[in-house]
């Protein structure tokens, strides 16, 4: 009798373990698989175990993608694509340029467009007086730069006989790639003396600009390839490169062990002035909204500054931020320029192919 009563019970304990897991799987949320095409500085955050889970339990979604440049994406096959996350506003408007408006748009993240260099470089720029230093950040006087650029300054005239050719600053491929294109942009402004490029003075701007962009020779297409390779490289192969601010944030909130092994050498400059790079979320469809939806949550919001390192609507301050590890990081970017039109931009777009 007793054996009767124990396997009852141990009967009753699997029924209901059993009937807990029907429950608790009828009771989850369906997690819906959006799809879309992303630029290649965001995917970090995308794949962000914490910002995954916030997707997953409140919003029930999964972000899916394939990685793109922000101006390639909008020619690219849309074909069951739910949304774009180019870096820009615009390539969103370039989107409605070529297929009119989207189900929804929206500004997720900011950045500031900067500049990396090493150690050696910053020395050397300084000793030609086109540094300043507020705090522990580093300011680079754009115009006096692309005056050395102009006049084909070699490396070897600032003190840098160990560096071959002249001073240039490698990009991303400003037709393809944002960072390429807002760096563009910064120069379109600064050789309008600082102002903002119209229009009319497109016509006497644009041979300046194209002449510049083509001495680079190949320019890649995607802005954390061109980070990655100025990591791996050294100071011989890119001794300066435009970029995100969020990405070095972000290598060193990540990567902290290999961020130590670097940071004595490789340096942030901001350059005066420089250009906010906002990143548009473009939502395709009712699934793309889930995802846009998820993206502003607070807490991904919140990450995204203190892991992946984009000013959001409600970060902290850096020097209230004990999460940021990278050095050289600035209180505020006031020395700001603005973009161009899109009209302006797409003519710089298409001359820059």
């Amino acid at each position: 009798m007793k054996k009767k009563i124990i396997g009852l019970m141990l009967l009753v304990v699997v029924m209901a373990a059993i009937g807990a897991v029907y429950f608790l799987k009828g009771n989850a949320p369906e997690i819906i698989s959006v799809d879309g095409y992303v630029g290649g500085e965001k995917i970090e955050l995308l794949e962000d175990a914490e910002v995954q889970a916030v997707f997953e339990k409140k919003y029930g979604v999964r972000a899916d993608y394939a990685r793109a440049g922000s101006l390639d994406m909008m020619t690219a096959d849309m074909t069951d694509i739910d949304y774009l996350f180019p870096s820009s506003s615009i390539a969103g408007e370039y989107y409605e340029d070529l297929h009119g408006s989207p189900v929804q748009s929206e500004i997720v993240l900011n950045t500031p467009i900067v500049l990396y260099t090493h150690r050696a470089v910053l020395d050397a720029l300084d000793s030609q007086g086109l540094i300043t230093v507020s705090g522990n950040s580093y300011f680079l006087d754009m115009p006096k730069l692309v005056e050395l650029i102009q006049a084909d300054t070699k490396w070897a005239d600032i003190g840098l006989p160990e560096l071959y050719g002249n001073i240039s600053v490698d990009t991303t491929d400003p037709a393809k790639s944002n960072s390429g294109n807002m760096f563009a942009a910064l120069l379109a402004n600064v050789l309008n003396d600082g102002n903002t490029l119209t229009e009319e003075a497109l016509p006497e701007i644009l041979p300046e600009l194209q002449e510049i962009f083509g001495k680079l020779g190949y320019m890649e297409t995607s802005s954390s390839d061109l980070f990655s390779q100025f990591l791996r490289m050294g100071i011989g192969a890119k001794p300066l490169i435009a970029g995100y601010e969020s990405q070095l944030i972000e290598y060193a909130a990540l990567y902290p062990d290999e961020y130590e092994n670097i940071k004595d050498d490789i340096v942030m400059l901001y350059p005066a002035p420089t250009v906010w790079s906002a990143h548009v979320f473009i939502a395709l469809d009712e699934d793309g909204q889930l995802l846009l939806d998820a993206l502003l949550d607070e807490e991904v919001q919140k990450l995204a500054w203190e892991k992946h390192g984009f000013r959001t609507g409600n970060y902290t301050a850096v020097s209230e931020n004990e999460q940021l590890k990278a050095e050289g990081v600035a209180e505020t970017v006031s020395q700001v320029t603005q973009v161009p039109s899109y009209d302006v931009m797409k003519v710089i777009i298409e001359e820059l192919q």
